[in-house]
């Protein structure tokens, strides 16, 4: 299992793309009897786990849980964690064993939050008073963050209660922002939104003749149960002491492409400004778009491929061009979820789960063009 050589030095170059391999305690491991590495913007904590079977003495000291990792695929990092559980089990003279971890998140998904309460505090002050003392060294929050709108200006108040874990503190202030915050693959937490002005970076094809196919499955999912016609937003914010409160704030948003009336009222608590209620009940709407659209597909490899394909790594976060006849899709879709699956007698695949495009967080896309076209980096710190 350990080796000091890299990927291409012990494998076909064809093979050494897609070669599964973790870095643990300055050893590399590979030639797993099965592995999934997940990751999902929607879930917090991105998950792995691998198994291999070894001679019973052969178990290096440094796999063991709290150690720090990486997993890389063809050499390249997907995701940076922790070793959370070690099993093993022997029979006839052989271990079994099966290593599993999360990502950076996992942390903040495990553990209180600090209590404090702060006032006129921009994103990035906040999400440094949440993470830092976690551990949490590399952030990154979105340019213009504050408000969906470009504007600076921070929040009234961030009040953080007793028993919230550090992952719920974090997403209340990254979604009254309208944004969302998730882990990188080399370990940094960013707070921001979707680039729609990304090109697609695959294509997914699945003709009747079979031309170009390179989809195992396809499934999609269409329905309303959790559409609206409109979301009315009720809010309400506290006085300080250089305003009063506001007890009649009231924002709707409407879609369009509703085909008949289904209307849904909410009642915010903490409601700063009516722009915070109209951002709310934007994505109120927005997430009844995203729950009820669903496009599963199954493929070769951890690499795009197709007409549009380049050979990146599948990632969350990216948009992917799908053609597929029997279903009459032709179109854009944004990717929300990958799991790459595979081992020693099995084929490697990938799951994607696929959601409308630039419907997940619309107002940061669109702020995130207009940065872009600015040069603005975002906030960036560390510990």
């Amino acid at each position: 299992m350990p080796s000091d050589r890299r990927p291409d030095e012990t494998m076909p170059a064809g093979d050494a793309r897609q070669a599964v391999t973790l870095m643990v305690g300055g050893r590399e491991h590979r030639d797993w009897a099965s592995y999934e590495v997940d990751s999902d913007l929607m879930t917090p904590a991105d998950a792995w786990r691998v198994t291999l079977g070894i001679p019973a003495d052969a178990v290096p000291a440094t796999v063991r849980p709290w150690e720090p990792v990486q997993l890389a695929v063809g050499g390249e990092v997907v995701l940076s964690g922790r070793i959370d559980r070690v099993e093993r089990t022997i029979r006839k003279g052989e271990l079994s064993l099966a290593i599993s971890g999360r990502d950076g998140a996992a942390v903040l998904v495990d553990c209180s939050a600090p209590i404090f309460t702060s006032r006129q505090v921009s994103v990035a002050e906040a999400v440094a008073h949440i993470v830092r003392p976690l551990g949490i060294a590399r952030v990154r929050v979105a340019p213009g963050a504050g408000h969906a709108t470009g504007h600076t200006a921070g929040h009234e108040k961030v009040a953080i209660e007793p028993g919230m874990t550090a992952w719920d503190a974090l997403q209340q202030v990254a979604e009254a922002n309208g944004m969302w915050p998730w882990f990188t693959p080399d370990g940094t937490l960013v707070v921001d939104g979707p680039d729609y002005t990304a090109p697609p970076v695959g294509g997914l094809v699945l003709r009747m003749d079979g031309t170009q196919n390179n989809v195992l499955a396809l499934s999609v999912r269409d329905g309303v149960e959790e559409r609206f016609s409109e979301v009315t937003v009720l809010g309400q914010s506290h006085g300080t002491e250089d305003a009063e409160g506001a007890n009649a704030l009231r924002a709707m948003a409407r879609d369009t492409t509703a085909q008949w009336h289904r209307p849904r009222v909410v009642v915010e608590a903490e409601c700063d400004t009516a722009d915070m209620a109209r951002r709310r009940a934007r994505k109120l709407l927005a997430d009844g778009r995203l729950a009820a659209f669903e496009m599963r597909a199954t493929v070769r490899g951890h690499r795009a491929s197709g007409p549009t394909g380049d050979g990146v790594l599948w990632q969350p976060g990216q948009r992917v061009r799908v053609l597929s006849e029997p279903h009459g899709i032709d179109g854009v879709f944004f990717l929300t979820r990958r799991t790459f699956m595979g081992g020693r007698d099995r084929g490697q695949v990938t799951e994607l789960t696929l959601k409308e495009d630039g419907v997940w967080l619309p107002d940061v896309g669109k702020r995130r063009k207009r940065k872009k076209q600015d040069g603005d980096e975002g906030v960036v710190f560390g510990l």
